[in-house]
């Protein structure tokens, strides 16, 4: 598999000013694969320890000494630790969390050892008393699925990635290439963006075997919230994970979850789900100006999955049944198609900036609107619309354009690339801006695309 990712690690390594590395992000996205595939290209040998499965190991880690750590480890590893030539890697930390302190002084005082740390739920454990963080003595990179452009690679399908790196607004693109990258975006959106349900495809080439593991991730997600019952409402949380899918898309309520259980507690729940990249929120912002959070409203928000084949999956979607790109991206009034977009946007932040994303709403009597995203392409603001299928209204668009003094939106759907200007907006006055209208298969591409259109 190629993961973008694996350049930020290298990047890393060779940092003179790195601190031990901290990978977070949800459970099976890749993390423990992306170390090791760091440590089998440019390491000369690694020492992993998973403390889920030897929680023993955490006696080892009990001295403030580096030195002596490295010696207990070797001893019981039968490997020589090398500063700069070998990669220690800490996978499972969450499950022995007192480790987790102990990597400031690895950072103190054995800074040229690469140290590596993977966590599921850490943020379960932050808000617990007596537990250390070792605050600025660590870094983290946020991981999360694997983007469409990696799912080709997966498939073996380079010259593609090529083609799709290359294109330019000015290109016409062939039918029957057109179809074909609608028919792998398909594919894409049932496997989904986990790394072993993508491997298990490539291998298999079945999606009921897709589905059976994406139903056990999503059960070994429920399984987690069960560890730590005495700090959770573990069935609220529960019920909240398997609510969450079908609210992707819309504005959220907590009256939507339940209206048996508190609000406060309701949100804390949510929250903590948030925390753990379960799933993200999508902050309305005034968007007048950036950055967008300065204008961000914190009790107006939408959500997005961890993953859109996990969406497919929870919402009770049939592989077998789902016949064409179009007819799929329709589902539960085209949240398929938002949560797709959303999730490509957010793979296009920095891995150590934690995930954000923004989109604007105007509530008003006879004049309410909304846009799907908002994003910031260097100063410039971008209004991105998404449209299940190949037509839709841009009203909410033109408004925010008129609004705001903008001119140029992004629209994605499932037609074929174009650049508009000077585009008649609300009431057939003419509208001084340019529209991109990308196909969904070029999430990956629209930085690049706005940079060069825009």
């Amino acid at each position: 598999m190629h993961r973008k990712a694996l350049d930020y690690l290298v990047e890393w390594k060779d940092r003179k000013s790195r601190k031990p590395l901290v990978i977070r992000g949800a459970r099976q996205v890749g993390k423990t694969w992306l170390a090791r595939e760091l440590a089998d290209t440019y390491f000369d040998n690694l020492v992993e320890i998973n403390f889920e499965y030897e929680i023993e190991a955490s006696s080892l880690f009990e001295s403030r000494n580096p030195e002596e750590i490295v010696s207990l480890l070797e001893t019981r590893y039968g490997k020589k630790i090398v500063p700069g030539k070998t990669l220690l890697f800490l996978d499972e930390i969450q499950s022995s969390i007192d480790v987790f302190s102990t990597l400031r002084y690895f950072y103190e005082l054995m800074p040229e050892l690469h140290v590596i740390a993977t966590g599921s739920l850490l943020e379960f454990h932050f808000g617990k008393d007596g537990i250390n963080v070792p605050v600025g003595r660590v870094e983290y990179m946020f991981l999360g699925p694997m983007v469409f452009e990696e799912y080709l690679h997966a498939l073996g399908k380079t010259e593609l990635v090529e083609y799709l790196d290359t294109f330019t607004i000015d290109m016409i693109i062939p039918e029957a290439i057109h179809l074909h990258l609608s028919k792998l975006l398909t594919q894409y959106i049932l496997v989904g963006g986990m790394p072993e349900s993508i491997a298990l495809f490539l291998e298999t080439g079945s999606y009921r075997e897709s589905d059976i593991l994406k139903q056990a991730i999503l059960s070994s997600y429920i399984d987690d919230f069960a560890k730590y019952g005495k700090r959770m409402n573990v069935d609220l949380i529960r019920d909240i994970f398997a609510k969450l899918p079908f609210l992707v898309g819309s504005k959220f309520k907590y009256s939507a979850i339940s209206r048996a259980s508190r609000a406060r507690d309701i949100r804390r729940m949510t929250w903590n789900l948030f925390k753990a990249g379960i799933a993200t929120p999508v902050f309305g912002s005034s968007c007048n100006g950036i950055p967008l959070k300065s204008e961000k409203k914190a009790d107006t928000f939408k959500i997005l999955f961890i993953d859109v084949g996990l969406l497919c999956r929870a919402c009770g979607l049939n592989s077998i049944d789902m016949l064409g790109a179009d007819r799929l991206m329709m589902i539960n009034s085209g949240a398929v198609a938002e949560q797709f977009i959303g999730q490509h946007l957010l793979s296009e932040r920095e891995y150590y900036e934690k995930p954000e994303l923004y989109y604007w709403i105007r509530e008003k009597k006879n004049s309410s609107a909304e846009v799907d995203y908002v994003t910031v392409l260097g100063r410039n603001i971008l209004p991105v619309e998404v449209k299940a299928g190949k037509t839709g209204s841009l009203k909410s668009l033109h408004m925010f354009l008129r609004i705001k003094s903008r001119t140029y939106g992004v629209r994605f759907n499932m037609d074929m690339p174009s650049l508009t200007e000077n585009i008649t907006g609300l009431s057939g006055e003419n509208v001084e801006y340019k529209l991109l209208s990308l196909p969904l298969y070029l999430a990956g591409q629209y930085k690049r695309l706005s940079g060069k259109c825009n």
